[in-house]
């Protein structure tokens, strides 16, 4: 029994390991020794939120079309002789894509040119003819009757000429138009018809022969909905052109692949009406391509400008975190301990993410890191903009 209870006192006074933490304790359950010195916090990567001031905007999404699309066909018909063109190069109006054989209208126009110089030579002579019958009818030599058939013939011949010289005419426009010509500038397709073959022209059922699309400006089309039509739709006076139209309004435009909204464009047409079916109108940008890199039917997203310039926070997506109630991100409070809280986020800008309810100006959260609401930590302050991706994120 006596052993027992030597045995029981040495367990309560022998040290006590918990964790990280050493500590003693006598019989009576007391701390007897110095505590060990407690970890540091452990160090995360914080920013500061970003604030600066942002107009009021939407994002829409939408495609890239051509201002001019031209499918090309031909105005006469005949066996084409050569292409002329690179497939897929930029081509100006009035280049000469394709060439049609020419020899049969050429022997058109030999036929009405002589056609037209036997008519002149007719009135001419019809002309002689008559001048003799005036002075002849002035003498009572000849009767008026036989005047007037002079001058009906002078008549006849000078329309003979006219018909002739608009014969003439229409040749010179055919074999014009053996030569196939770019109506404007742009990007030519490929050539759907190759040497040889022959080809119909003047009527709907032309050949077509290749396509067209203008390259500087581009429409960037897409639809809008009911609230922002309204917001434009129903501005006033000062916000319309003389002709009615809605004043030009600064547009963003992003492609597949960009980072934020690069493009500059601006807002020249709204519908006249709303689709019931979808709550949708149709909207159009114009977006300058200087460089003709770009092509009709491209995926674009679009950022409208919908209200006045205001002071907004943004903040890198890194720094989101997601859990079944939504998105928070943690702040660091003054003391160095994190807290939870809940954002609403809005668009990207410059690489950067709105934050539309959660968040003020001046506030630090935590970027990356292994952290936790309530921890405290030992802050490492960075720029927000510069924060490297590559290196891994808050779980």
């Amino acid at each position: 029994m006596k052993l027992r209870r030597v045995m029981v006192g040495a367990a309560l006074v022998a040290p006590l390991v918990v964790g990280g933490f050493v500590l003693a304790r006598d019989g009576n359950g007391e701390q007897s020794g110095p505590t060990a010195a407690q970890p540091p916090a452990p160090e995360v990567v914080v920013a500061e939120v970003v604030t600066r001031p942002l107009s009021e905007s939407a994002e829409f999404t939408g495609a890239l079309s051509a201002v001019q699309t031209v499918e090309l066909r031909p105005r006469v018909g005949g066996y084409i002789d050569s292409v002329k063109f690179a497939e897929g190069g930029f081509v100006k109006a009035g280049q000469v894509l394709f060439q049609l054989d020419a020899r049969t209208y050429e022997a058109t126009l030999a036929r009405t040119q002589a056609d037209l110089k036997q008519a002149e030579e007719r009135s001419t002579l019809a002309k002689s003819r008559f001048e003799r019958g005036e002075k002849l009818v002035a003498e009572h030599v000849i009767s008026q009757s036989d005047f007037d058939v002079l001058k009906a013939e002078l008549a006849e011949s000078r329309a003979h000429v006219e018909s002739a010289r608009a014969a003439v005419r229409s040749a010179e426009i055919d074999l014009q138009d053996t030569k196939v010509r770019a109506p404007i500038s742009g990007r030519v397709g490929q050539a759907l018809v190759t040497p040889g073959n022959l080809v119909s022209g003047g009527t709907a059922g032309a050949t077509l022969l290749t396509t067209i699309v203008s390259v500087d400006p581009f429409y960037v089309y897409f639809d809008v909905d009911e609230p922002t039509y309204l917001r434009f739709a129903s501005a006033g006076p000062q916000s319309r052109q003389a002709d009615g139209r809605i004043q030009p309004v600064p547009v963003r435009v992003a492609l597949l692949g960009d980072d934020g909204f690069p493009h500059e464009a601006k807002l020249d047409f709204l519908s006249n009406k709303v689709d019931s079916g979808t709550g949708t109108a149709r909207a159009r940008a114009v977006l300058s391509n200087p460089d003709g890199r770009l092509s009709p039917g491209l995926f674009a997203r679009v950022r409208l400008e919908t209200g006045p310039s205001r002071d907004t926070v943004l903040i890198d997506e890194l720094a989101v975190g997601t859990d079944q109630q939504g998105r928070y991100v943690l702040v660091v409070r003054s003391d160095g301990t994190l807290e939870q809280r809940r954002v609403e986020l809005g668009a990207s800008d410059s690489g950067l993410r709105t934050v539309v309810k959660g968040l003020s100006s001046g506030e630090r959260i935590v970027l990356k890191g292994l952290a936790r609401p309530g921890m405290k930590v030992t802050p490492k302050l960075v720029a927000m903009a510069k924060t490297q991706r590559t290196e891994g994120g808050r779980p």
